[in-house]
């Protein structure tokens, strides 16, 4: 179909499309079946502006319509493979491609990310911001502070009074102490100016990070805008905090680092214990279900300079080899999901892949372990008649880039208190906003985009226990599994270890569990 045609008929059906939409449809052969599918997705969602993020949001109303719909088969599969659509048999095999044993657990992994074999350019990562302005574009349309709202290209000369959605390319302040933002959208570029004077704004304006994409609403015309206000794409539970009918616990541990001199063993072998009810006056084992492990299960070998002076296992194979042992003593009831870190032997690029089968091919032969990607959303808790729970796990390799540039992180020396680099993080809608603060493919679909809000973040890497919440979002930093080493002690870091956090699923009460073996004796503490 021409790109005449699809303009006539998205402006007969008042349908606006995003750019990268727009290039997918006009190659298609089968314009009747382009129209029938549009016109779906509009009706579908009540919104105009059809993109991505969009049609894979509606994904349990198309895969249906999709089966039935009397169209070109060509054209049902690019829709499938562009958007990630299965039905329920395709679905399954997909993701036991991926993620052996994910049916059997009973564990649903709701995101996964693949490359295809892809070799990247340019134009992808053109694509991929595009892509990310247009997903957080739906999200902070719906503000209700950002009135008059309009695209950069429409703002005249005259001042007035309006609202704008960009992206931060530029931040500098001037001679006065005041901050000039360059934000960009599709159409165009513009200059926002907040005043020193401002206060509240202004050290909301100052905490902002590069190619974050906020809400604008001020004074002015095209040449400049005085802000009056900045809206972030926060995430947030709207339905408030969720209840499972059952009484099931779930824990979060992290960076065990095992193989490593410093790994602590017999604290975790008493972890192991207390799970399979072997340590005494611990009636609450029999309920826990779930047991997330984000990131750095091994320590890995050459993560850092001179690292084999810290090792007891100088092997990658034979690193997974013994922790999977370890994992085997643990009862079978329990769903142990696995996560992949910076030291697992795995590509830094995010987002992470399964680890490497030829290393942690002892991982994939225990029958109760679920491997995911990293960073992964997982529901778990789910029956016929509760939806269950999401869990974001995200290891936190970009933690470190927001702590040290972020002024009101540093300020608070966020390394040793994470749960306010998760938050921040949270009111961004982003893991990662700054380009460049982790590695990462442009893919079409952005990995760190928080595209559904869940119950549950948990990350690791900074060896810091911390819970807190944000927005009736539980927000879980796991502890270490390793004392302190030479390495970190020269970063400053103050590791905390052993603490493992559970949450109730049914009270949703908190409690941290702690392993730790102190100094002439045991923690009395711990339970």
């Amino acid at each position: 179909m021409s790109k005449q045609e699809l303009l006539t008929f998205c402006s007969e059906e008042n349908i606006l499309l995003d750019n990268g939409l727009s290039d997918f449809f006009e190659h298609s052969e089968s314009f009747n079946s382009v129209k029938i599918f549009l016109k779906k997705i509009k009706d579908f969602s009540g919104k105009r502006f059809i993109s991505s993020s969009l049609i894979y949001s509606l994904r349990d109303k198309i895969i249906p319509f999709l089966i039935n719909l009397e169209a070109d088969e060509t054209f049902i599969q690019q829709i499938k493979d562009k958007f990630h659509l299965f039905d329920e048999k395709e679905e399954k095999t997909a993701i036991k491609e991926i993620i052996p044993r994910c049916e059997a657990a009973k564990v649903k992994i709701l995101s996964s990310y693949s490359l295809g074999g892809k070799v990247f350019d340019v134009k992808d990562f053109l694509t991929f911001f595009k892509g990310r302005y247009n997903d957080f574009k739906i999200i902070l349309q719906s503000a209700s502070e950002l009135e008059n709202l309009i695209s950069i290209n429409r703002i005249t000369k005259e001042k007035q009074k309006f609202s704008v959605i960009g992206m931060i390319f530029n931040k500098s302040v001037t001679k006065n102490k005041n901050i000039i933002l360059e934000i960009e959208d599709l159409t165009g570029v513009l200059k926002v100016i907040i005043s020193k004077d401002k206060g509240e704004l202004y050290s909301k304006a100052d905490n902002l990070p590069l190619d974050a994409v906020i809400g604008i609403k001020g004074f002015g015309n095209k040449e400049v805008v005085f802000a009056n206000d900045i809206i972030l794409p926060e995430a947030r539970l709207d339905g408030g905090r969720k209840k499972s009918p059952k009484e099931e616990y779930a824990l979060f541990i992290g960076d065990i680092h095992y193989g490593s001199k410093n790994f602590i063993e017999k604290d975790f072998l008493k972890f192991i214990d207390y799970l399979n009810g072997k340590l005494p006056n611990t009636p609450e084992v029999e309920n826990i279900k779930y047991l997330f492990i984000v990131g750095d299960l091994i320590t890995g070998v050459g993560n850092y300079p001179d690292q084999e002076r810290d090792l007891k296992i100088l092997d990658l194979e034979e690193q997974f080899s013994n922790f999977a042992d370890l994992l085997s003593k643990i009862r079978k009831d329990i769903k142990i999901i696995l996560s992949p870190g910076n030291h697992d032997g795995v590509r830094l690029m995010e987002p992470q892949p399964i680890f490497n089968e030829k290393f942690a091919w002892p991982l994939y032969n225990l029958d109760n372990v679920i491997i995911t990607e990293n960073p992964c959303l997982v529901n778990i808790g789910a029956d016929e008649d509760f939806e269950g729970f999401n869990i974001l796990t995200y290891h936190g390799f970009s933690f470190t880039h927001y702590a040290n540039t972020i002024p009101s992180l540093m300020a608070e020396r966020a390394m040793n208190a994470p749960e306010k680099i998760m938050k921040y993080l949270l009111s961004h809608r982003h893991l990662a906003p700054t380009h460049g603060s982790v590695q990462y493919f442009p893919l079409g679909k952005d990995a760190h985009f928080i595209s559904k809000v869940p119950d549950i973040f948990v990350s690791g890497h900074t060896h810091k226990s911390g819970v807190s919440y944000f927005n009736d979002i539980l927000v879980i930093s796991i502890s270490s599994w390793e004392s302190l080493t030479p390495y970190q002690e020269k970063f400053g870091n103050i590791p905390d270890h052993c603490k493992v956090p559970m949450v109730n699923l049914k009270t949703r009460a908190v409690k941290i569990i702690d392993f730790e073996t102190v100094e002439g004796g045991e923690n009395e503490n711990r339970y």
